[in-house]
């Protein structure tokens, strides 16, 4: 199954990809942003730049033939789905066409993890999303970033508002979060599950 039919929606866009964060440089490398250096790196890639539209700013992209929109929302976490479901509403697109890349703290650091739907898992920018878009069932691209370990006293609230450790790839890791999205548009949302959901 291919996560959306190409000519087939009313939309002129394959794919919206959301990624996460925060705006602002106190923001820009800490581990709740790790879904806007995605989106950086999908731009990058293919030399799109961004312009602002929907509270945050847009990219679209040519990818192997497929429309596909970059989107960092610039609205604060907590209110992602604002701007996420303007460029939804925007775009007619049905939720299957939306891709939202954002951090995890239920998994393990570097670890990915595609989905379609699921519970929100406490994570606000989820939330909002589902909110705005009317349904959780859309697609995520999950990307692990831990939670304190034992004896480290922040709540992680502050945790994930806190950069990545010196130690930690960032680059790395957002390289292969972009493989990812790019695995999706390609060859669809199973056989990028079957590349980079760890076991």
């Amino acid at each position: 199954m291919r996560l959306f039919r190409r000519g087939e929606s009313a939309s002129t866009l394959d794919l919206l990809v959301a990624g996460l964060g925060n705006p602002g440089r106190e923001y820009a490398r800490t581990r709740h942003n790790v879904g806007h250096m995605v989106a950086d790196e999908l731009a990058r890639r293919q030399s799109g730049s961004f312009r602002s539209k929907f509270s945050g700013e847009l990219s679209e992209v040519l990818l192997d033939g497929s429309r596909v929109a970059l989107l960092k929302p610039l609205t604060y976490m907590n209110e992602s789905g604002r701007s996420v479901g303007a460029a939804v509403r925007f775009f007619k697109l049905p939720p299957e066409q939306l891709l939202v890349v954002h951090d995890e703290v239920d998994l393990d650091l570097g670890r990915l993890q595609a989905r379609l739907g699921g519970g929100l898992a406490g994570h606000n920018g989820l939330r909002s999303v589902a909110q705005h878009v009317g349904t959780p069932e859309f697609a995520r691209l999950r990307i692990g970033v831990g939670r304190p370990e034992r004896g480290d006293p922040r709540p992680v609230a502050d945790w994930v508002l806190s950069p990545f450790t010196d130690e930690v790839d960032v680059e790395a890791l957002v390289v292969r979060a972009a493989d990812a999205v790019e695995a999706v548009v390609r060859d669809g949302l199973d056989e990028a599950q079957q590349r980079f959901n760890e076991r």
